[in-house]
């Protein structure tokens, strides 16, 4: 039987998602091409005799940042070394430099093994029937410079990460709210539409108060549906946002980090953006 890694192929990011779907990770309806355009070259696919049976995406940021995720064997296939091969071939291609990811319980402790350390757990909460109100405050897109906006995002997140965000905050069936004062951006949040209702990130704010205008007017485009909010364990006031509005948790996952710890600023991170590519 013959294994190969090979990059994987624009049309091929649609399997990727879609076996996320199959494991309850409930993508959005449009991540595939904003995951996949932020780096090509950074997306593998394990093959056995020509079908197609291992995921592995390794993006790179930047010259000093990248983020792992999306490591997906085929159930059946599980067990027989194939995800530690693709696993290992992503990692040689971030090695250079400091990376991140959002490693699931039950393989925290293979990741250990290969240098990366636990920075904070992170937990998905879910909100049902959700009812938020828009103020009027708050910007649009269009009322504000994708380059102010991108400056703000890499003044929290580790890096700046033009490509995917022009992609990511232009998605069909997507919301994206910017707190502001004296023209300086206090914070900003995106929902999306997924399999399965909606789900916020990022949401980035620089006080509880922004955060939760944000959050109120995202929730409202929702309109009822499920909302699902992924929170750094270490951001107190995130947690007390949570709590007032009755969100339940649904799974854990940890940020973890190798070659080191990238600039990282959790407590203004009141929703991760996504747990595959950060």
């Amino acid at each position: 039987m013959s294994y190969t890694i090979r990059n994987m192929r624009p049309e091929e990011i649609a399997l990727a998602v879609q076996w996320a779907a199959v494991e309850g990770w409930n993508p959005g309806l449009y991540d595939a091409h904003c995951f996949y355009n932020t780096d090509p070259s950074g997306f593998f696919v394990g093959e056995l005799d020509g079908e197609i049976i291992a995921v592995k995406s390794a993006v790179r940021y930047s010259d000093q940042f990248g983020f792992m995720g999306f490591y997906i064997v085929k159930e059946k296939f599980r067990g027989g070394g194939y995800g530690f091969r693709i696993w290992k071939h992503a990692y040689n291609y971030l090695n250079d430099l400091v990376s991140g990811m959002d490693g699931v319980v039950a393989q925290q402790s293979n990741y250990m093994k290969s240098g990366y350390k636990l920075a904070y757990r992170q937990n998905r909460f879910e909100g049902i029937g959700l009812r938020g109100k828009t103020d009027s405050s708050l910007l649009d897109l269009k009322d504000i410079s994708i380059t102010s906006l991108l400056d703000y995002d890499a003044s929290v997140f580790p890096a700046r990460r033009e490509s995917f965000l022009h992609n990511w905050i232009n998605q069909p069936e997507s919301l994206t709210k910017i707190a502001i004062r004296d023209n300086q951006i206090l914070g900003y949040g995106m929902i999306r539409k997924c399999i399965r209702g909606y789900k916020i990130g990022p949401l980035f704010a620089d006080d509880a108060l922004s955060a939760e205008k944000i959050f109120l007017s995202l929730i409202d485009f929702a309109d009822g549906a499920e909302v699902y909010l992924d929170i750094p364990e270490v951001n107190s006031p995130a947690n007390l946002l949570k709590d007032k509005y009755n969100m339940k948790y649904v799974f854990e996952t940890a940020r973890m980090y190798n070659n080191g710890t990238p600039k990282d600023n959790p407590d203004r991170v009141f929703g991760v953006t996504t747990f595959e590519l950060g």
